[in-house]
């Protein structure tokens, strides 16, 4: 969500915000031809705080009407002028009373409409062939065979099994087996270990279910409805444990010295994934259901550059330790999320594709979901409390670290080779 005031002192750097983020106002009976972002909501609220003003009046008016209205009665005076004067003037104050909040909430509806400004080091491009690398770890592994894709391998293994997913389910589900089922336990509980021990989060279990202030807090509602799961009884299947645990801040104002919250959970993920019909349908890519190691951060304003660097350092690690080759991007304006200022994927190179897949995203949101949950903070020093800034990565996906220690572990004979940091957690060394 934007700060009004913000957009009111300078609209016209309100409109090169979305302009970067390739928008323009749509038609709108009420809006004159010409007009920008900015110049509607200053304008729209400028009406608001004069129509608030006026209601004031109103109501000042009425209640010195009131006291006449009394004086005049206990005098003995006519004062049917008076009251009619009140009755008018509380009607006024009444429908002036519901214009207000028709304005007000058309203007919400505008603010939580329009996506986070960006990052001034965000690279402009309309859609993800303008990211650009920054680095790169490890060079792309060479075999002396033609590799396979993970669920050519999976299948011949008899371990993952489409079919059985798909009766039980329906399509982009899949049901692991033996040892790859092990594979991604491991894969999950070591990712968890690694992120609570070493680098300092703390391991929430949270519920896989919310409610509808928690999926807006983190901006899903109401742009991206369509993109979730919602239950008979109106609550929400979570898209990832970021909802929950970034909602924790909701409502509240932290003393300063609990700053930076640090969390992760690892969790089952549930994406109805609307609109991708016909992209990575074989296999374990796009899944309705997927389990998920998040991180996410919260901090002081000045802090969230620093922790966003730190994050996705934190998710880079777990690339290393798994002996994978991955590399760092930073999205372009066009590909950049909803809700993100700046976003850092990781991509993973899979040999059986022969392509680069993002594996993790690692976002600084700073104040946009702050503001939609109203989390603030109050300063040791100075005086009132201040909008946190929210950061929210994966640490990784699970599905997609199985589907890339496969592909780059696999061995001519269709084995699978066991990363040795997973190997104490598997018991064997590889998969059969």
């Amino acid at each position: 969500m934007h700060d009004v005031r913000a957009v009111r002192a300078d609209p016209a750097a309100f409109d090169a915000a979305m302009k970067r983020r390739g928008l323009s106002l749509p038609s709108d009976s009420t809006v004159q031809e010409g007009t920008t972002f900015g110049e509607w909501i200053a304008d729209l609220d400028q009406r608001i705080r004069a129509n608030m003003a006026r209601h004031q009046a109103l109501l000042s008016e009425r209640n010195e009407l009131a006291r006449r209205i009394g004086i005049a009665k206990k005098s003995g005076e006519n004062s049917s002028e008076l009251e009619r004067q009140a009755t008018s003037t509380r009607e006024l104050a009444s429908e002036l009373e519901k214009a207000i909040a028709a304005q007000k909430q058309k203007l919400t509806e505008l603010l939580e409409s329009l996506p986070n400004a960006l990052d001034p080091e965000v690279p402009d491009g309309a859609d993800e062939s303008a990211n650009v690398v920054l680095h790169q770890s490890g060079q792309t592994p060479q075999f002396g065979f033609a590799p396979k894709q993970h669920f050519e391998l999976g299948e011949a293994l008899g371990l993952m099994d489409f079919a059985t997913a798909a009766k039980l389910a329906g399509t982009r589900f899949v049901v692991l087996k033996g040892a790859l089922a092990r594979l991604e336990r491991a894969l999950g509980q070591w990712m968890l270990d690694l992120h609570t021990r070493e680098h300092g989060y703390i391991e929430c279990s949270v519920p896989l279910l919310v409610n509808d202030a928690t999926l807006y807090g983190t901006g899903q509602l109401p742009k991206f409805a369509e993109d979730s799961f919602r239950t008979t009884d109106g609550r929400w299947l979570i898209p990832t444990a970021e909802v929950p645990m970034t909602n924790f801040a909701a409502q509240e104002i932290l003393p300063e010295s609990a700053l930076p919250m640090r969390l992760t959970a690892l969790s089952p993920c549930f994406r109805s994934e609307a609109g991708s019909a016909g992209r990575d349908t074989r296999g374990m890519l796009r899944q309705h259901q997927f389990y998920k190691v998040e991180l996410v951060s919260v901090t002081k304003p000045e802090a969230s550059a620093e922790e966003h660097e730190r994050m996705t350092r934190c998710a880079e690690r777990v690339l290393t330790e798994l002996g994978l080759t991955w590399r760092r991007v930073v999205l372009s304006s066009g590909d950049t999320g909803f809700g993100a200022a700046k976003t850092y994927d990781l991509e993973v190179w899979l040999p059986g594709q022969g392509a680069w897949r993002e594996i993790s995203s690692c976002s600084n949101c700073r104040d946009f979901q702050a503001r939609r949950m109203n989390a603030r903070y109050k300063p040791a020093e100075g005086k009132g409390n201040v909008f946190v800034h929210t950061l929210n990565g994966s640490g990784v996906a699970v599905g997609r670290a199985l589907i890339a220690v496969m592909e780059t572990y696999q061995q001519e004979d269709g084995s699978v080779g066991v990363p040795p940091v997973l190997q104490p957690l598997m018991g064997v060394d590889r998969i059969r």
